[in-house]
């Protein structure tokens, strides 16, 4: 969507100009952002994921940086999350690093971002989810979501506007859905919008697409004790359980007691409700122990991020073996982020 002219200046001053190579200690990471671009940085070969997180948040003036995060491919798994409190160098050996920028936690009510380039740059990564596949939605709803996209980026309607070079141009809506029928509707919206200005039409884009079901998931493929596919869908909410893209069950925060894994077993506890006389045990079998591992600290960390007052460490239980890494990469919850304009103003 509109970039507000915010971010050109500042990525031509953090890019490396000419392709010159980082000197001393410095390393250099390629970082693809959430508009298409890439980005070339020189960081001290010591620092941490989170010390090019906040490099790139503040070049791109994002103050409400804890929603985002940094992705990587690791061992053919494209979406591996930078574990912010840990050296890059210990991550990645080749030169360029390369990572994504993104989305991490996608605010549960948008309206409520404080600052217009954060709204700005999740309606980016909405439109990346939906391109790639990873959100679906009505055809009528992904006609609503192009209108608004256009709205944004090329202001009132216009003959033309609608014509398909340009909803193509613009990202307004994945190839594999477009019709002329699409199309048609795309425009019959696009027309009723007149007079918003972009940030009204990018924070109506963010209302209508934080409704969809799998708005800010996280899914991860797995199985059941009957060795059924499913899929596990982590988001602001809870867990939800898809079967071949039917939702079978959702778990909200409140019902979870206890996360875990040992290898390739995934395990929820839920709570005793008022009708069960013990708690539930659900196991999910995944193809691998990193698998696995990268479940469950998805699962943590949302459940972090979106329940808890502050970050806490995940303990080790005496007696237990400690399986996979404790460190989580959370360095604020949400709670902490509303609460920070009043401590601000107090």
């Amino acid at each position: 969507m509109c970039t507000c002219g915010i971010m050109r200046e500042s990525l031509r001053r953090l890019a490396s100009e000419d392709g010159d190579r980082p000197m001393g200690n410095e390393r250099r990471a390629r970082i693809e952002l959430l508009n298409g671009e890439y980005i070339n940085v020189d960081v001290d070969r010591k620092a941490k994921g989170g010390d090019l997180l906040d490099r790139i948040c503040d070049e791109l003036q994002l103050t409400e940086r804890d929603y985002f995060g940094l992705l990587h491919a690791q061992r053919g798994d494209p979406r591996t999350w930078v574990d912010l409190g840990k050296r890059l160098s210990k991550t990645f050996k080749n030169e360029p690093w390369d990572m994504r920028f993104a989305v991490k936690f996608y605010p549960p009510e948008p309206s409520e971002l404080n600052d217009d380039e954060t709204r700005n740059q999740l309606a980016l990564a909405v439109r990346r989810d939906l391109m790639e596949g990873r959100l679906s939605c009505s055809m009528i709803t992904h006609a609503l979501l192009a209108s608004y996209v256009l709205q944004a980026e090329l202001g009132d309607y216009e003959p033309g506007h609608v014509a398909p070079p340009v909803i193509a141009a613009h990202s307004a809506a994945p190839p594999s859905v477009r019709t002329e029928e699409l199309d048609d509707h795309i425009k019959e919206l696009y027309m009723k919008h007149k007079g918003q200005t972009p940030a009204e039409a990018e924070l109506c884009y963010l209302e209508n697409a934080k409704k969809l079901p799998l708005y800010g998931a996280e899914l991860h493929c797995v199985r059941d004790s009957e060795d059924v596919d499913l899929v596990l869908a982590v988001s602001a909410g809870g867990i939800a359980v898809y079967r071949e893209g039917v939702l079978m069950n959702r778990f909200p925060w409140a019902k979870i007691s206890k996360i875990s894994y040992n290898k390739r077993v995934y395990t929820l506890r839920l709570r005793a409700s008022e009708f069960d006389q013990f708690e539930t045990h659900l196991g999910f079998k995944l193809v691998s122990t990193r698998a696995g591992k990268k479940l469950w600290r998805c699962s943590v960390e949302h459940h972090m991020f979106f329940r808890r007052a502050t970050p806490v460490p995940v303990d080790r239980i005496a007696g237990f073996p400690r399986f996979g890494s404790r460190r989580l990469s959370c360095r604020r919850t949400l709670r902490q982020i509303r609460d920070l304009p009043r401590e601000i103003t107090a």
